[in-house]
């Protein structure tokens, strides 16, 4: 393929400007947080497991953690297995927590596991029986709500991945263990947020199909690049943060009190949205920090 000289020197100011972003997060462990949404298309995982090999291949140490709530929805009616919300949370049934088992921990995790193998990098999955890798309790019951088999986490075992990290990259499926030896269902969000606390992780992006907070959520061209945990709470009293925006920046929240001191929210559908975000100077999403 033959480039006009313009495009060589577009594509070499491109490397320059990547290469102090590059040395800043070399030997820095960064944990992504994919799923729901940002999962539906082939061509978006691709370009994702790209980034995230690239992530590795220039010395940076990647942790993907993933969730599958559509493809669960998927197999648990073609089983014609009933399943029902409450306050955002899935009651999980024993005979559901079977499935969320074979979908997350059977088919998503090996199929990401397989995509990055093919990009010159080594991936393991992992599920919380790992190892003893997520470690829970069974959710109490919540205003009179039992959840079934959903999970709190208690312990993360960081040691296992610090001892991955240097030549893998761990796929982490987020199914929680006790310490019975029985699996719960756990949101993934506030999984990424307990592993990337764990592991004094330097960044935690949640990769979803938005491009980030808004100031008006109408508006397109009012994405807010920078914004703190007090700023959110006051956008959600006096409503400018609402609805399904509500559960995403409160697990941003909840990534910062586990001692992340930035969480990045940013659309995984645009691609290659991952080193866009880190390496570029402008980047694409909102980032939370504390203060």
């Amino acid at each position: 393929m033959n480039f006009s000289r313009e495009e060589i020197i577009n594509r070499a100011n491109i490397i320059v400007e990547a290469l102090p972003y590059i040395s800043r997060y070399s030997g820095k462990t960064i944990v992504i947080k994919y799923g729901g949404n940002a999962m539906n298309s082939p061509e978006t995982l691709r370009t994702i497991m790209q980034d995230v090999a690239t992530l590795k291949i220039v010395g940076v140490n990647p942790v993907l953690v993933h969730g599958g709530g559509p493809e669960i929805n998927a197999m648990l009616k073609k089983l014609s297995i009933e399943s029902e919300f409450i306050n955002g949370l899935r009651v999980t049934t024993k005979e559901t927590m079977e499935v969320v088992r074979m979908v997350l921990g059977g088919k998503i995790n090996k199929s990401i596991v397989a995509a990055l193998n093919t990009l010159g990098v080594k991936a393991i999955g992992l599920c919380g029986s790992d190892g003893n890798l997520i470690e829970v309790e069974k959710m109490p019951p919540t205003n009179g709500v039992d959840y079934g088999y959903v999970g709190v986490i208690k312990n993360i075992n960081d040691k296992l991945l610090r001892s991955l990290t240097a030549d893998y990259i761990p796929v982490i499926a987020t199914i929680g263990v006790d310490k019975n030896g029985e699996s719960y269902n756990i949101n993934a969000d506030t999984a990424a947020g307990a592993i990337g606390g764990a592991l004094n992780a330097e960044k935690l992006m949640f990769l979803t199909d938005i491009d980030g907070i808004r100031k008006d959520e109408k508006d397109p061209k009012s994405l807010i690049p920078h914004i703190t945990v007090k700023q959110i709470e006051s956008m959600i009293a006096d409503g400018s943060i609402s609805g399904g925006m509500i559960p995403k920046v409160k697990s941003c929240i909840n990534a910062i009190e586990h001692g992340i001191e930035n969480v990045l929210i940013i659309n995984g559908t645009i691609t290659h949205s991952i080193l866009l975000e880190l390496f570029t100077d402008s980047g694409i999403g909102t980032m939370v920090t504390k203060f």
